[in-house]
């Protein structure tokens, strides 16, 4: 799985922060006239008659255009037929509206039909004596055409083996970059050679967003719909995500961040963390009650993409997935405990989460998902220089513990439970086995099938490095990863009160009829939605 443009500013960042900026602009000036400034708006983003991306400069607004549309929650529409960019614009301009499906969305006209799966011979061949290609190849598909070796792509069968031996490395390996990344081989070639999503195996984890580098892969956003709950007077609380730290700039200073927030027009800002060191909790009793009277071994359920995958492609094992409430769900009982008539906003770095937020299975109590690169365009069009606010020097963000604020690196679940599993019973020994990619997770989930990980807590994440890595994020993987284990370093290494939080964990529970991420979620996997 690539993640070689992580971190890296390109045209097409600047591109996808511009359509999050100006799009969250107008939906904060509030005006009549806001279907006439969208309509604008590719012009103002794409100025000018000469093209600067594209071959023209009406394919870059008509991309533009549509990127403006799933920004606003609106289906694509396609170059097929005559419509307005606001077509449908009323279902946006309302604080409630419905995801249609898909989340994850392939704007056809800007893929550019990358190969896939390819092997071509580069300039590199020497067209050496020895011939090592042509000797190895098992189908004769490697001739030599004036002394350079020449792959015929109708004999081929893509076994590699002329890649491998070439001691000039000049044969290259070419693969569709978001066919690459796609841990659940979703993504092949329409008729046209455009990429296609098989939406049956896609657990919108976003990888493939992430790397195609012509932006033609991009999901659903609720900008306007978050800005116009605010419009209306509603309590609009954000739940900020773990991997928060240095998403918005500085080295993660919470004060800070709660006041940029309130700028933004939120009423509160609460830490997932806290809701981590809940799941850490009930995931390590479920764990002691399960393991291994009932099942050979139990994985974590925090992240949706891989929960999914598991229970997808290894159905008669899905029992063995942790029934546990995710720490987005339990963050949102809390607050709604508090705040019953909120609307209640998960900021984080996954996708995933906008589908388990809106999947009708999943009542999680979130009203709205925003990814830290859509909340960070908010803060451009209110132009919010975050590091350089006030610290409001508010205590009540130092409640989570190190290892709630340390699930968002990959290894971090599973240690937070297994930490909770032994201050209980330290005498019981816990074996861990982690994986991150979802091919990775795929062949732990094998192993553990066939017995490798009898008694031992698994944990999957989707994103390779964890949540630091989503497709919502702005930092490099790694960069983030030492802010986030700096930041949960400064926090307490234990969770407050194991007991006190035990207790406070039955009483959500039994607020009101819930159904986990466990149940009924691949049967009902289907991205249609419930009102937000």
């Amino acid at each position: 799985m690539s993640n070689t443009m992580r971190g890296v500013y390109t045209n097409l960042t600047e591109i996808r922060r511009k359509v999050f900026k100006e799009v969250a602009a107008i939906a904060y000036g509030n005006t009549a006239d806001d279907a006439a400034k969208l309509e604008e708006l590719p012009y103002k983003i794409i100025p000018g008659e000469i093209a600067t991306y594209r071959e023209s400069v009406f394919l870059e607004r008509a991309i533009v255009a549509e990127r403006i549309r799933l920004v606003l929650g609106l289906p694509l529409q396609g170059v097929d037929k005559p419509a307005p960019l606001t077509a449908g614009i009323e279902d946006a301009l309302k604080p409630e509206t419905y995801y249609e499906p898909p989340l994850i969305n392939i704007i056809k006209f800007a893929c550019n039909a990358c190969a896939d799966n390819v092997y071509r011979v580069t300039d590199g061949c020497q067209g050496c004596l020895a011939h090592p290609c042509r000797e190895i190849c098992p189908k004769g598909a490697i001739s030599f055409v004036d002394k350079k070796a020449y792959i015929d792509q109708e004999k081929c069968i893509k076994c590699g083996r002329c890649f491998e031996v070439c001691p000039y490395h000049a044969i290259a390996h070419h693969e569709r970059p978001c066919s690459a990344a796609c841990g659940m081989h979703a993504i092949s070639s329409d008729k046209n050679g455009h990429a296609d999503i098989d939406y049956d195996k896609c657990v919108s984890c976003g990888q493939c967003l992430v790397n195609c580098p012509f932006g033609a892969i991009a999901d659903k956003s609720q900008i306007f719909q978050v800005i116009q709950a605010m419009h209306c007077g509603e309590e609009v609380i954000a739940a900020v995500a773990p991997s928060f730290v240095g998403q918005f700039g500085g080295k993660g200073n919470v004060g800070k961040l709660r006041e940029a927030f309130k700028q933004l027009g939120f009423s509160g800002v609460e830490e997932v963390a806290l809701g981590a060191d809940l799941c850490s909790v009930e995931e390590a009793h479920m764990f002691l009650e399960e393991v291994p009277d009932k099942h050979a071994f139990m994985a974590t359920s925090c992240c949706p993409a891989w929960s999914v995958m598991a229970k997808k492609e290894f159905p008669e094992h899905a029992s063995n997935v942790s029934m546990a409430l995710t720490p987005m769900t339990l963050t949102a009982r809390m607050i709604r405990r508090e705040h019953p008539h909120a609307k209640i906003v998960f900021i984080g770095p996954c996708s995933a989460k906008k589908l388990e937020a809106m999947r009708k299975s999943v009542r999680s109590e979130v009203d709205f998902v925003l990814t830290f690169e859509e909340v960070a365009g908010m803060m451009e069009a209110k132009q919010i220089d975050y590091t350089s606010l006030e610290d409001d020097n508010k205590s009540d963000f130092n409640v989570a513990s190190h290892d709630g604020r340390a699930f968002a690196v990959s290894g971090g679940v599973a240690t937070a439970v297994k930490n909770v599993i032994l201050s209980e019973h330290p005498e019981r020994e816990v074996n861990v086995q982690t994986a991150d990619g979802l091919e990775a997770c795929r062949s732990l989930m094998k192993a553990a099938i066939k017995g490798t990980y009898d008694g031992y807590l698994l944990e999957g994440m989707a994103c390779p490095g964890g949540c630091i890595a989503g497709a919502g994020t702005i930092n490099a993987i790694k960069k983030s990863t030492a802010l986030v284990s700096a930041y949960s370093r400064k926090s307490p290494h234990k969770i407050a009160s194991e007991s006190g939080l035990e207790h406070y964990l039955s009483e959500l529970e039994r607020d009101n009829d819930y159904i986990t991420m466990g149940q009924n979620e691949v049967a009902e996997s289907d991205e249609a939605t419930r009102p937000v």
